[in-house]
């Protein structure tokens, strides 16, 4: 069950978190109407072959050449996961999901919001089924923005209960990457992979701290699962898993250092315009208790999240999001297109909510009491935002550009129509609650 402490007493992370996203948010739905505008454009045909120019990298014999959309949708993507991964990482083991009693009650829910946006793809189109995976992820940073914009309408928890359902949806996300949208496999690949990582988890056991070795050796992993077939966007998955969390100096020692630090730099004061080598040393005290004190995972996690949240995905969406605004190609997919449309519309809201109130009724789960029914299925259309991550899935399950171009029409207007159903179904919520007052 979530924790319905008060709002005050939510973590920094969290707030930190949702502050990021929300502004992200924002930024992608700037970036994404200007990318519409420029593919629908004089130079639309120049935005378009722009990304696909190819680009290449050598590292001694072995060469990977892409187009430049791949490079942002394999490699910078992958550094995207390595932040959601460690995001998840961190709220298993310390954060809002962490213990079954916290984890139970937004993981029916997103077990649902996966399960039945699949099965409606799948009713629509039996004998196309590889984008089933496009309906099951929700846009984190786009469902967050809309809660924020709303400000003071919005449940404190229901914003805490979105968290924690994206993050489970992201991991649900990771494993249909890892599992159904991969290449041909290439198994002598596979064994440098495996050494790779072995050595990560070395450094692991060995208790070091440094995020450096891990980030260099996360490169080669990068190249080689690339190389295996599987989408290398996994090896940002793994090295997340890999990352330590315990700092290499506890907080007691940190402060008992610190102390120490500030004592002998205010101790050795004097009247010089500048530092004398006492205080100079008494700052590399400090510093060094800075560094230990760290938690390695908490530190690249934060370290990642502006960069992912302000660059990665603006810059994913505009090479993304562009799209010829041509609804014959939807006509002549329709199918498909309805899959995912009505996956994301009704799928989510019906799946996250229709299995939490099984499971409540079987006593499954008992669902907080500071969070109403209604607020649960206002979350499962904002829920139904999928954007950035059913686009990325579709890159991954359809090739003709025809067919991801139609889709793409069909996820914006989804998301667009759950967005106003979702905000609409707060604003009442919250409107009654002040009438009632």
């Amino acid at each position: 069950m979530i924790d319905i402490a008060p709002v005050k007493k939510k973590s920094r992370v969290i707030d930190t978190f949702i502050s990021k996203e929300a502004l992200s948010g924002i930024l992608l739905l700037f970036v994404t109407i200007f990318a519409i505008f420029i593919a629908n454009s004089n130079i639309g045909a120049e935005y378009f072959a722009f990304w696909d120019k190819d680009f290449g990298l050598t590292l001694g014999d072995n060469t990977i050449t892409m187009p430049i959309r791949l490079w942002i949708n394999d490699g910078l993507m992958a550094l995207f996961f390595l932040m959601v991964s460690l995001e998840i990482k961190r709220e298993i083991l310390i954060g809002e999901l962490a213990g079954a009693s916290k984890a139970f009650f937004p993981f029916i829910a997103s077990l649902g919001g996966m399960i039945v946006p699949a099965l409606i793809y799948i009713a629509f189109n039996p004998d196309n089924m590889l984008g089933f995976g496009i309906p099951m992820g929700t846009d984190t940073a786009f469902a967050i923005a809309i809660l924020m914009l709303l400000g003071k309408r919005v449940n404190p928890l229901v914003k805490l209960f979105l968290v924690a359902l994206a993050v489970i949806d992201d991991l649900g996300a990771i494993l249909v990457v890892a599992f159904v949208y991969t290449n041909e496999l290439h198994f002598i690949y596979f064994i440098h992979a495996t050494v790779i990582y072995a050595l990560i988890w070395l450094l692991n056991y060995f208790d070091v701290k440094k995020l450096l070795p891990y980030l260099i050796l996360g490169i080669f992993l990068w190249i080689y699962i690339h190389e295996t077939g599987v989408h290398a966007t996994i090896a940002g998955v793994l090295l997340a898993f890999a990352i330590p969390i315990s700092s290499k100096m506890d907080e007691k020692d940190f402060i008992d250092t610190t102390k120490f630090s500030l004592h002998e730099f205010e101790k050795h004061k004097d009247d010089s315009p500048i530092l004398n080598n006492r205080q100079i040393n008494a700052l590399e005290g400090l510093a060094y208790g800075y560094d230990r004190v760290q938690n390695p995972l908490i530190r690249l996690e934060h370290n990642l999240h502006g960069f992912s949240a302000f660059f990665i995905m603006p810059i994913f969406a505009f090479s993304n999001a562009g799209v010829l605004l041509d609804f014959t190609a939807v006509t002549e997919h329709l199918m498909i297109v309805l899959g995912v449309a009505l996956g994301l519309l009704l799928g989510k809201p019906l799946g996250i909510f229709s299995f939490v109130y099984i499971a409540t009724k079987l006593k499954i789960i008992k669902k907080p009491a500071n969070i109403t029914w209604f607020e649960i299925l206002s979350v499962g259309f904002i829920a139904g935002i999928g954007f950035t991550m059913s686009i990325f899935i579709a890159n991954l399950a359809f090739t003709d550009e025809v067919v991801i171009s139609a889709i793409k029409i069909g996820i914006f207007l989804a998301s667009f129509i759950a967005t106003v159903i979702g905000v609409t179904l707060i604003i009442i919520k919250y409107r009654l609650k002040y009438k009632s007052i």
